[in-house]
């Protein structure tokens, strides 16, 4: 039973889409997301609870000698006592008083209050923690000013003789050292995140190296490649390479095998060849001649097939080179055929092995058609697409496919002693595979087939 899903589809789907796809950037996800929310937790519970208890100690602390000093004056206000309380409270409390005889305390209280208390603000509350601290310890009226300069907090206490102002350092009042912690905290998250980076691109750069050297070896190309990484990764390297050993020795043994048969077969061919050349003309020896030639063919095609020019070295290809060696061969047979090609055009792939497949597409073609053309152009998904159209019959869409298969004949008529065995497109599909692209069939605007070759 299939246990039903805890939020629903949508709800998934769109998290993986906003996730990256990369291993590159999932794994930086891994890493940055929990050092992320683990800062914003740290400096949520620093703010919000440790900050704001500090900030109230300090008013605290503030409000206790404020209460002190404006008893003592209130007690006597005298002009000589008060030079001995400004004294005092500058040497002990670090205040700065002075009493200002006949004023009053201003109708509001100024708005840089609530500057300090970042909860009390969030909160809208006219209290801030040093006013709440004040309103503990005195009982005249009272206003606090945060704003009017930089580093003073302005404190005015209303008395029976006038007004008694009492600045204080901010820094008694403010735990202004937060943007230091801030400061800190901020370099040791980029510190990390920038180990963290170099950390996974080194270990995601083993595994891309990893797969460049599969695609290459997929596509006929040798590059050195050692394994490096994590040891997962260098366990994987390894079996790649005890694979591509183990694929190499298959495909040596097997050409010597080929070459061994061929060899032995070409000699009783070679012999009844020449029986057949020294015997006396007749309806016979001429369809054993027929016979004869036909196995030859056989005998190269299934040759070329198994073989698929694997030992062939991969080089830079010109196309225009490429596709005028392909269309001077179809000349030497007596079939004309249209060249067109942009220039500049280049591939890295195994010359011959392109040259054979090309000149397999070009006699598919010539073989039912009267016009036949070879072209080649950039390709708009990259890499090149190099099209042979030709305007014969064509094949039914829906035997596309099996006009691939090894030793397939669609044409029914064909005379069954006529040349090939039905290897054409199978060697020329295997062929541009190795090389990393892809063969397809389609309509061609002649009216006939169209044949295209993508290569990266």
């Amino acid at each position: 039973m299939r246990l039903p899903r805890p939020w629903p589809r949508p709800f998934w789907r769109l998290v993986k889409r906003l996730t990256p796809s990369s291993l590159f950037g999932r794994s930086l996800l891994i890493v940055v997301l929990p050092v992320a929310l683990l800062q914003v937790a740290v400096t949520y519970v620093f703010f919000d609870v440790h900050w704001q208890e500090v900030n109230g100690r300090l008013c605290a602390a503030l409000a206790g000698d404020v209460s002190q000093v404006v008893d003592r004056v209130s007690r006597d206000p005298d002009a000589a006592h008060l030079v001995s309380v400004r004294r005092d409270a500058l040497e002990m409390f670090e205040l700065s008083i002075d009493f200002e005889p006949g004023a009053v305390l201003p109708s509001q209280n100024p708005a840089g209050g609530r500057a300090l208390s970042l909860a009390a603000f969030r909160q809208g509350r006219e209290a801030t923690p040093l006013v709440e601290a004040l309103g503990k310890r005195l009982t005249q009226p009272f206003r606090v000013d945060a704003e009017r300069y930089p580093g003073l907090v302005d404190i005015r206490v209303a008395t029976a003789g006038g007004v008694l102002r009492i600045l204080a350092p901010k820094d008694r009042a403010f735990a202004s050292r937060g943007h230091i912690f801030i400061l800190w905290l901020t370099a040791a998250t980029i510190l990390l995140m920038a180990v963290a980076v170099l950390f996974i691109r080194n270990q995601v750069r083993a595994i891309e190296r990893l797969a460049q050297a599969a695609d290459a070896f997929g596509r006929g190309q040798d590059i050195p490649f050692r394994p490096h990484g994590a040891r997962e990764v260098r366990q994987a390297a390894g079996a790649f390479l005890a694979m591509k050993s183990r694929l190499q020795r298959h495909v040596e043994q097997r050409t010597v095998l080929l070459a061994a048969v061929s060899h032995d077969l070409r000699t009783p061919i070679t012999r009844l060849k020449l029986h057949l050349a020294m015997s006396r003309r007749s309806a016979r020896t001429e369809a054993m001649a027929a016979d004869v030639h036909e196995m030859e063919a056989m005998i190269d095609e299934y040759l070329a097939f198994a073989r698929g020019e694997g030992s062939e070295g991969a080089e830079t290809i010109r196309v225009e080179d490429l596709l005028a060696a392909v269309g001077e061969g179809a000349r030497l047979t007596g079939v004309k055929i249209a060249l067109e090609s942009d220039r500049g055009l280049e591939v890295r792939g195994r010359p011959t092995a392109l040259r054979r497949a090309l000149a397999n597409l070009v006699h598919n073609a010539v073989s039912h058609a009267e016009h036949v053309t070879l072209s080649a152009q950039a390709s708009p998904l990259g890499g090149v697409e190099i099209v042979v159209d030709d305007d014969g019959p064509g094949i039914p869409p829906e035997r596309y496919e099996d006009a691939f298969a090894p030793f397939s004949r669609l044409d029914p008529t064909r005379a069954p002693n006529a040349k090939g065995v039905g290897l054409g497109l199978a060697i020329a599909r295997d062929v541009v595979r190795g090389h990393g692209g892809e063969l397809t069939l389609g309509v061609s605007p002649l009216g006939g087939l169209r044949t295209r070759v993508r290569l990266p």
